[in-house]
């Protein structure tokens, strides 16, 4: 009998068969990944644009929190991580491409002052809460309606939701405080001011935005991608199976543990870990936990697309930031791009310049576009907000590349934690049965690495797994 099987080929599941296997002393035979798709990494991906190796999913990590960085030493891959140049993030909105205010959390600003010309005097002034009562938040809310009532608006609009949409591609006004910004809901419940809380906390992570010591975020060289290959190819050489191409079907309980039925095929195991989207766990989990199963089927989602730029090099305006956020409110296609090889060392040459676009919120449907719309849309955004910012045109592009995300990511909205605190106790009363991903406990990479071991721990913990 197989002793483990995690479903699911993502970062989260190839983390906790490794976890299984390094950290719990579970033999590597007996523990098989089955994955849906004909390769491992979920949104972790890499692909050629104009003969460049570009990441076509997410391309950064958080190095503030210790997980990936963990992960990418045990590797071997630590030594190579490159950090952005330090060319200042921004936000395009109200005609210029504009630095994201120094001191923010989330967008929230701890000085309003900062955010000049990305709001108006009347909006700077109304943006700061210190000084005045404010009676202590008492349930979860969500973070624009909190933002609003105690600085306006215009906060909302043209700072929060572009630095949320670029996290969670979601809406502010429905994001959960407690969820998405605890330091804000506990400051919140105090009765506390929304402005000296930013201050607070970015004073103990060292200034806030663009005011840290080091760049807080990683890549590696050849694209972050290479994260998800390494762990694939560390899991198989120890011997863990993982197999591509090989959606599961159903997972049941049997007297002696679980059945996963596979590609027609049932494999009897004493454990099992569930390392899937939301809407794939709860159709899994639907036989033996229904309640749970509704929870999870209840996260609203979020569709992606990234488009990806080669542009000629020569014939390219200089790009003095490493790309911008935009806000909803001024109706564009796009909700950021990113300049490739202005952000990161290596990206780029001297004959291709690489720029990237992002679409879809929560709430969008994308699918109904073709590639070339797509493509079309996120161009004429690129090229105006460039057009704005250096008084020159872009050149055509030497190469296009669409990548689609469906249901993306999870939207963590109002009641977030208390939803996902209900599933883990009807997990928790299942032996053998663990839950992994970025529906849990965040949806950043050093999140969903977290989740993944905090499963397997409690997988060995149950009894079922002992090594």
């Amino acid at each position: 009998m197989t002793r483990a099987v995690v479903v699911g080929g993502g970062l989260s599941g190839l983390v906790a068969a490794r976890e299984l296997v390094v950290h719990h002393g579970i033999a590597s035979g007996d523990v098989t990944v089955l994955e849906a798709r004909e390769r491992a990494g979920g949104v972790l991906l890499r692909g050629e644009v104009a003969g460049r190796t570009v990441d076509l999913g997410a391309e950064s990590v958080l190095t503030t929190r210790p997980e990936a960085t963990d992960l990418l030493a045990e590797l071997g891959l630590a030594e190579e991580a490159v950090h952005p140049t330090g060319v200042p993030a921004a936000v395009w909105s109200r005609g210029g491409i504009h630095p994201v205010p120094r001191g923010t959390l989330m967008g929230v600003p701890g000085d309003a002052a900062q955010a000049a010309g990305l709001l108006t005097e009347q909006e700077v002034d109304r943006a700061d809460d210190s000084g005045r009562e404010h009676p202590p938040l008492v349930e979860d809310v969500s973070l624009g309606d909190l933002v609003a009532e105690r600085m306006g608006d215009a906060v909302v609009d043209r700072l929060v939701e572009p630095l949320l949409g670029g996290v969670y591609a979601g809406h502010a006004r429905r994001l959960s405080v407690r969820a998405c910004l605890p330091a804000l809901a506990e400051a919140a419940a105090e009765g506390r001011s929304l402005t000296e809380a930013v201050q607070a906390a970015t004073a103990r992570s060292g200034g806030g935005t663009q005011a840290r010591p080091a760049p807080p975020f990683a890549s590696l060289p050849g694209g972050l991608a290479r994260l998800v290959e390494a762990l694939t190819d560390d899991l198989v050489a120890r011997g863990v199976r993982v197999r591509t191409g090989t959606p599961v079907e159903a997972v049941t309980r049997t007297d002696g543990g679980w059945e996963v039925r596979a590609a027609g095929q049932a494999l009897p195991a004493d454990a099992v870990l569930l390392a899937v989207p939301a809407p794939a766990a709860a159709a899994l989990l639907r036989p033996e936990l229904p309640a749970a199963a509704d929870e999870l089927a209840a996260v609203p989602t979020a569709s992606m697309v990234v488009v990806t730029f080669a542009f000629p090099t020569a014939a390219m305006p200089p790009l003095d930031r490493s790309g911008f956020l935009v806000p909803p409110v001024d109706g564009r296609a796009i909700k950021a791009s990113t300049f490739l090889s202005a952000k990161w060392p290596g990206v780029g040459d001297d004959e291709v310049t690489l720029v990237r676009a992002s679409l879809g919120r929560a709430g969008d449907d994308l699918s109904d576009r073709t590639d070339d719309e797509l493509g079309a849309l996120a161009l004429a955004d690129v090229a105006q907000a460039v057009a704005e910012h250096t008084g020159a045109d872009l050149p055509a592009p030497l190469e296009v590349r669409v990548q689609r995300w469906p249901d993306g990511l999870p939207q963590y909205e109002v009641g977030h934690l208390e939803r996902m605190a209900r599933v883990a106790d009807a997990v928790a009363a299942v032996p053998g049965l663990e839950l992994a991903g970025s529906v849990y406990d965040g949806v950043g990479i050093p999140a969903c690495i977290g989740t993944a071991r905090a499963a397997a721990a409690r997988l060995v913990a149950g009894g079922r797994m002992g090594a």
